[in-house]
């Protein structure tokens, strides 16, 4: 962190005086990731191991600037450390941005010009920018040839088939495999490949979207960033949207090359199914491999897009071993998304003083977590936060700042995330979530507060928050 520090002051000419570890959508990436600020500056901060990785995002960056994509600018880097320092785009992802402007059955404008936006942009990442792209800092690989289709496909294999057990036969499913793979290479594969190139990845600012995490990145065909953003797990578009997109997408793209339109659907759908099985794999890894039970909630939105595509495509080539592992999964109880009709899942958020009982169930369920936070550092010990709680900013800054508290809500969200999956599957209508420290002012009403920004985007759950002891004591305050 300390390097971050320093890169900061280099670059503003001041010292940060808040550092903020971001929890994020807790991805997958290994990274740390941090806002540093200082008055109106701030930056992100990134601290990684991979050197290559980080030399890559670096290079792309810039290259990607000097083409006039939006793009973080770099503000400063340390390779020796593993840290750079970029440009703070904020905190709306496109995901986010969608589920916080969707209903049931609709899907606002401002969104889907949202979606436009970005898939207008894509071309010019794959095309404009990728013909002159330096390929030889490309991290793994420089292609995605047939070493890459080979890596995603035995992820799936191994992290998501194997630990889901989901049956299959080894050597027709790789028969299937090695089919699936040479029909893949036969689309031109002269372009950009953004590689990650979905909701979560994508920036909204003022309404426009802007892109990161393109680090890994390589030449590759032109179908598979826009089957990446359109099949996008929990994202879970309306296939007609989806057709809309793809329209508008190869509509740009016709702008940027001689586009023959029924050569690029040849592949598209190949490309789509590639890419769910690489999310599928990297889902088991992350939820059955590395027990972060909430990388498994996007798994029942994958396995819908399967079903669609099973019901409304067919593919030139022929995988019966793949389709049958497909079946298999489709059908399987584990992993089913609750009925629209399901009534919303109503989530408590207490937080309570240990002095008092904790908060009883309303809803007259009984259970749901207690989470004790007083082996947390307790800002009311300092004076100049004692009469402050944990709803005013100085508070908060302070303890996003404590490692320990980071972790502990991390443990916290892969318990409650993985409750909130299974009571919405189960058609459940209520979880009640309460956090407790000493005096109930401080660290309790902050988690509560981060929790209940962490569920507010969770389609069919509602919130209700109550932080029982600063109740108590407004009471106190305004009584005759």
């Amino acid at each position: 962190m300390e390097v971050l520090k320093r890169l900061f002051e280099h670059y503003f000419h001041l010292p940060p005086d808040t550092v903020q570890p971001l929890q994020g959508e807790l991805g997958g990436s290994g990274r740390a990731i941090l806002r540093l600020s200082a008055g109106a500056h701030t930056a992100i901060g990134i601290l990684s191991g991979v050197r290559e990785e980080n030399l890559a995002f670096l290079e792309f960056s810039r290259h990607f600037r000097h083409h006039g994509l939006p793009v973080p600018a770099i503000y400063a880097e340390d390779i020796s450390q593993g840290a750079y320092l970029e440009e703070d785009l904020g905190d709306t992802t496109l995901y986010q941005f969608l589920s916080a402007n969707r209903r049931a059955d609709s899907i606002s404008p401002e969104v889907i010009d949202a979606y436009r936006r970005a898939v207008a942009i894509l071309p010019r990442f794959q095309v404009d920018a990728g013909r002159d792209l330096n390929y030889r800092v490309c991290y793994p690989r420089s292609s995605f040839d047939r070493q890459s289709i080979a890596w995603d496909l035995n992820y799936f294999k191994y992290y998501f088939l194997r630990l889901a057990e989901v049956p299959f036969n080894e050597q027709a499913l790789e028969d299937d495999f090695g089919r699936l793979t040479r029909f893949l290479l036969t689309a031109p594969r002269d372009y950009f490949l953004y590689r990650d190139f979905q909701s979560r990845n994508i920036m909204i600012r003022d309404g426009e979207p802007f892109f990161l995490d393109y680090q890994g990145g390589r030449k590759g065909a032109l179908q598979y960033d826009i089957a990446s953003l359109l099949y996008d797990g929990k994202a879970d578009l309306p296939p007609a949207l989806r057709q809309q997109l793809l329209d508008h997408y190869l509509d740009s793209l016709a702008a940027h090359i001689s586009l023959d339109r029924a050569a690029f659907m040849e592949h598209y759908y190949a490309y789509v199914y590639v890419r769910i099985m690489q999310a599928l794999g990297a889902y088991g890894f992350r939820g059955f491999f590395e027990r972060k039970s909430h990388f498994l909630q996007s798994v029942p939105y994958a396995l819908k897009n399967l079903r669609w595509l099973a019901e409304n495509v067919r593919l030139p080539i022929h995988l019966p071993a793949l389709n049958h592992a497909f079946e298999a999964m489709i059908e399987s109880p584990k992993f089913q998304i609750p009925a629209a009709s399901a009534p919303p899942l109503t989530v408590r958020i207490f937080s309570f003083s240990f002095h008092r009982a904790a908060p009883a169930d309303p809803s007259g369920n009984g259970g749901g977590f207690v989470f004790d936070a007083r082996s947390l550092p307790n800002p009311g010990r300092q004076e100049q936060f004692r009469m402050l709680t944990g709803l005013d900013a100085p508070v908060i800054d302070y303890l996003r700042q404590q490692e320990s508290v980071n972790q502990f809500f991390a443990a916290v969200l892969t318990l409650v995330d993985s409750s909130v999956a299974a009571y919405r599957q189960r058609g459940f209508q209520n979880l009640m979530v309460s956090f407790g420290c000493t005096g109930g002012q401080h660290r309790s009403v902050f988690l509560a507060e981060q929790l209940a920004h962490h569920l507010r985007a969770t389609p069919g759950v509602e919130l209700l928050i109550r932080h029982v002891e600063l109740e108590k004591r407004t009471t106190e305050q305004t009584a005759p």
